[in-house]
């Protein structure tokens, strides 16, 4: 897959990012923001329960889930909740936006340590203008030290 080469002044002013602590479940949807679907759902929830597991040599890992962006938006948020109540549970963490003209860009790449319950909120990141995002990737692992840790995502697109 092709990457997406912005210079780093472009980059920032297309995109706003930061991290920033969030209080609510990612059940509760900002206004204006609504659910992207995960890529091979069932469809009856857009919030991915995952466990990290071990990568391979052959085959796929568990690490990426893709959500199908279905319409513009203008931003774009991504949540995570840790399930793990090891309080040594770390979480290798990306995001990327990936375009319909199979460029892509990484949003952002981060070690989190957060309690059982703890939650973190990436973004909001804008749209780049003159590209068409056609869907986010949420990576969660890659770390051996990550191995067995249980978490919740779900990615959100913003009017």
């Amino acid at each position: 897959m092709a990457s997406l080469r912005l210079p780093l002044s472009v980059a920032l002013t297309g995109l706003t990012a930061c991290l920033i602590p969030i209080a609510v479940t990612p059940a509760a949807v900002q206004a204006g923001c609504r659910y992207l679907q995960p890529i091979g759902g069932s469809g009856n929830t857009p919030i991915v329960s995952k466990q990290v597991g071990p990568g391979r040599l052959l085959g796929k890992t568990n690490w990426n889930t893709d959500f199908i962006v279905d319409r513009p938006y203008a931003r774009y948020r991504f949540l995570f909740r840790a399930n793990s109540s090891s309080p040594k549970a770390t979480y290798p963490v990306e995001g990327t936006i990936k375009f319909s003209d199979g460029t892509s860009l990484q949003l952002f790449s981060q070690q989190l340590n957060l309690p059982v319950g703890g939650q973190k909120l990436f973004g909001p990141f804008r749209a780049v203008p003159g590209k068409q995002a056609s869907q986010m990737n949420f990576k969660v692992g890659g770390d051996p030290s990550s191995l067995g840790y249980s978490y919740q995502i779900s990615e959100e697109g913003c009017d």
